[in-house]
């Protein structure tokens, strides 16, 4: 591999080009409109235009992000995280132009991403899933598997992702009112209208495992990373390895993952995705064919570089470590700094970024691809930088985390960093699950 286009845009773009920078590899950034004159656009070794600032006009073109690979003269393609990171056709597109995409093949995303075939895929690999139904298309199949899984439920868009596509229905004369609009929003945000049903497990945490596999037989895993501090389902707080979780669970879950990458033939970095009940109990809800938005925890208690490795499996090379290599070392926290006003119901908030002083010392790292003077753009998601703090110790890592929000200066837009400055004292007494937030915040 000698020149990788990288589609996608933020920190993770900077991340990439990064990555491909230490392993001797070109990095080309695609930018739109409204990304011109971007950090990580000046930091890439070439730079090609892909369209107006929308979205849907350029990193989600993907007859854009293609020419621009052709015009490039790349022989592979980085998708990041969102936009086309898990469309199973563009990496299919990709493969048929004689590229390289980097990540798991067309096929694998394609079973992954669909909701109702991914837990039977689980099934079939022997790892527990969540109570619940087959794809739906009608209310006449819904009530007839309501009544079979139990309420609470949820309703979830089988094509779905990222917490979205996702409504609570507590009976079923909710069901009959929920399920139209469930399916218009699935149809409106993935184009399919299919959906099925899964048992609302109360009081869960959301534990996800990092899984690595190569196309040489090597599958591992990277331990387990909490992802339980969400609001709406999206995730503001993450942390490696999971507080308070037992060996045996740990090992468990961790197999489980390693388990179902290897019978779905998957190759690459990906995250297994897993509701933990109190009594240790433990269901595949789905798995993430791409990297995470969280992957830094895990590579400051493994010594991982997961973007690295990522390059690697693409380029036909094995894994650079075996399982038995792969040790928790300390503990991470990752705050998502978002450009939001939690004062104002977490609206977002987008202008001009007039200061940005960003905070430092040991264990503590910044993951962003904006500086002072940058505008946010309105046309993308909201955050602008990632916190994250190591430490020896949960706590140690928590208290950095105090004392890098301290250190951060950011003018001319509301942030998350305010709210992060309140939740971490709560978070210091341990762990918590996925609507403890909401609650907390009234």
């Amino acid at each position: 591999m000698r020149r990788v286009l990288v589609a996608n845009r933020g920190e993770i773009a900077l991340r990439i080009i990064r990555a491909c920078h230490e392993a001797g590899v070109e990095a080309v950034a695609a930018y739109s409109d409204a990304d011109k004159a971007a950090r990580w656009v000046e930091l890439a070794d070439d730079s090609v235009h892909i369209g107006g600032s929308p979205a849907g006009k350029s990193y989600l073109n993907a007859d854009a992000v293609l020419t621009a690979a052709w015009q490039s003269d790349v022989d592979a393609v980085h998708p990041g995280y969102g936009f086309l990171s898990e469309n199973a056709a563009f990496a299919r597109r990709v493969a048929e132009a004689g590229l390289t995409f980097i990540g798991p093949p067309a096929d694998v995303i394609e079973k992954m991403g669909d909701k109702a075939t991914a837990r039977r895929m689980a099934e079939e690999a022997g790892v527990p899933v969540v109570p619940g139904s087959g794809p739906l298309n009608d209310l006449a199949a819904a009530e007839a598997a309501a009544a079979e899984v139990g309420f609470p439920l949820l309703v979830k868009a089988a094509a779905g992702g990222g917490g979205r596509g996702i409504r609570p229905v507590a009976s079923a004369e909710e069901l009959a009112d929920v399920l139209p609009t469930a399916q218009a929003e699935a149809a409106a945000a993935f184009g399919d209208g299919t959906v099925y049903l899964e048992r609302l497990l109360e009081r869960a945490r959301h534990i996800e495992v990092q899984v690595l596999a190569d196309d040489h037989g090597g599958v591992v895993h990277a331990y387990e990373r909490d992802c339980s501090v969400q609001r709406r389902r999206q995730k503001l707080f993450e942390e490696a390895p999971a507080p308070g979780l037992e060996r045996e669970v740990r090992e468990a879950i961790a197999e489980a993952a390693v388990r179902l990458a290897r019978h779905v033939g998957y190759r690459g970095a990906g995250t297994v995705e897993f509701l933990l009940a109190d009594d240790g109990s433990f269901y595949f809800i789905e798995m993430n064919t791409r990297i995470q938005v969280e992957h830094p925890v895990t590579e400051c208690v493994t010594g991982l570089d997961l973007v690295a490795e990522q390059l690697r499996i693409a380029d036909g090379k094995a894994l650079s470590v075996t399982q038995e290599d792969i040790v928790l070392d300390g503990a991470a926290v990752e705050l998502r700094l978002n450009a939001e006003d939690p004062d104002a119901g977490f609206r977002p908030a987008p202008g001009e970024l007039t200061r940005f002083d960003l905070p430092g010392g040991p264990g503590v790292r910044v993951d962003t691809g904006f500086v002072a003077g940058d505008r946010i753009s309105p046309f993308y998601d909201s955050m602008i930088a990632k916190l994250i703090c190591w430490g020896a110790t949960r706590g140690e890592a928590l208290s950095r985390a105090r004392q890098a929000l301290a250190e951060l200066r950011v003018e001319g837009v509301p942030t998350t960093a305010s709210l992060h400055a309140r939740l971490l004292p709560e978070l210091a007494g341990g762990p918590v699950h996925t609507r403890w937030l909401e609650g907390w915040l009234g």
